[in-house]
């Protein structure tokens, strides 16, 4: 009989999750669905059905326009006082140390239906940082991941950095003595780890990480060049009295920010939409404002944001946002020069964070011998572009995107 680790090792991802086990010596991941080892880290609530569904469901029920609360990128709540802040869901007052343990419940119990065995003891990725390096978030953000997992039925949890994970995954590099990067580009942080190969594994020289990631890829572009034709930037005539003021921006950057679009569905945010279009110079953008609101289209305007990303990211030139669920007809366009306009920022936070990693480990770039992509955000152009320009020598490899922090976890698990 096969002998297996009862570990099982999580990637709890701020877009999708995964999970995976050691199996005779090898990493096993678990099927999601089928034919998916990967599991969207979303939830809606079902307000006929009282359900909460998860993953695919989840992005299903919202998109099919079923009556209900959607969310996304709660990983980024971690830390916050958010996280224990008692709200009522489905005639439930819960909070989000109990939402996330529910979807990492059915992550283990679908483990277990699997493989026939029980899982008590976990190894979880966690990104470097939370928040920032000496955030004061830090600590908390552990301690809640941590909960939100005993909470799910874990009696063991360990953690392990998201980056290191990978570097184990790579196993030995080509040659022994080769020094390798993990650029970890994930949906809400950036991590990076430098390792050197060896006969007996790999040895980390320093892992560093910054706040940013695909979701914030997506905030950015969505304030750009979606946010403008519902209102932001234009002008407000006084209430009283002669003058004008611009439309506050507080509510645009909200609605461009994953994990606070359930937020803004309030009688106090619809009535301030609504004075701001009655105010407006141009009440027809702040009339789309006050649409998204009352019909809930936040996550949805969001996901064609990510979708126009993408293909914005292939090098089409036409490449377009397309926003008929708000009004019909009506896109964004999204050509590549615009794309690497706004995502100039971050590429520079990228350079930034990569030359900090060298600093930890007394290295500099040419002692790179191969840089390997992780997340599904490394898949964008501007993130290799940006380490080709920092490692012209290297070797640059996109093997396993989407599974390399899993498979380290399950390959760590053995240790345990």
């Amino acid at each position: 009989m096969a002998a297996h680790s009862q570990v099982l090792g999580i990637d709890f991802g701020t877009s999708n999750s995964a999970a995976g086990y050691l199996c005779d010596g090898k990493p096993r991941l678990i099927e999601m669905a089928p034919g998916q080892t990967t599991l969207p880290t979303t939830f809606f609530f079902d307000y006929d059905t009282r359900k909460t569904l998860i993953g695919e469901s989840a992005n299903q029920a919202l998109l099919n326009g079923i009556d209900g609360r959607f969310m996304r990128a709660l990983k980024r709540v971690l830390g916050t006082t958010l996280m224990h802040e008692k709200r009522h869901i489905l005639n439930e007052r819960v909070t989000f140390v109990d939402i996330i343990a529910r979807f990492l419940s059915q992550i283990k119990i679908r483990a277990e239906v699997e493989t026939g065995l029980t899982f008590d003891r976990v190894i979880s990725g966690r990104p470097v940082v939370f928040h920032g390096v000496d955030d004061p978030r830090e600590e908390q953000a552990e301690a809640d991941l941590r909960a939100c997992y005993l909470a799910a039925g874990f009696k063991e949890v360990d953690f392990l950095p998201e980056p290191e994970a990978a570097a184990i995954a790579s196993g030995a590099l080509e040659q022994s003595g080769e020094i390798g990067l993990i650029v970890d580009i994930g949906g809400g942080t950036s991590d990076f780890s430098l390792f050197r190969s060896g006969n007996a594994g790999v040895t980390i020289l320093a892992n560093h990480g910054i706040r940013i990631g695909g979701t914030d890829f997506d905030r950015a572009i969505n304030i750009d060049r979606v946010m403008p034709l519902l209102g932001k930037g234009t002008q407000l005539r006084k209430a009283i009295g002669p003058g004008e003021s611009p439309v506050p921006s507080a509510i645009f950057n909200d609605l461009a920010t994953w994990e606070k679009i359930p937020f803004l569905y309030t009688a106090q945010h619809r009535r301030m939409a609504e004075e701001l279009a009655r105010l407006a110079y141009e009440p027809e953008k702040l009339n789309r404002l006050v649409t998204v609101l009352e019909d809930e289209l936040g996550h949805e305007l969001a996901f064609a944001v990510e979708r126009g990303k993408i293909a914005a990211n292939t090098g089409k030139e036409q490449s377009v946002i397309a926003l008929d669920q708000i009004e019909r007809n009506l896109s964004a366009p999204l050509p590549t020069d615009a794309l690497t306009r706004i995502l100039a920022e971050h590429a520079q936070a990228l350079r930034t964070g990569v030359q900090e990693t060298l600093q930890l480990a007394s290295l500099d770039t040419a002692q790179v011998d191969r840089v390997i992509y992780v997340g599904g955000s490394s898949l964008m152009s501007m993130v290799s572009n940006t380490m080709k320009e920092q490692f012209p020598n290297a070797r640059h490899s996109f093997t396993e995107v989407f599974t390399a922090v899993t498979d380290g976890l399950a390959l760590a698990s053995g240790r345990r």
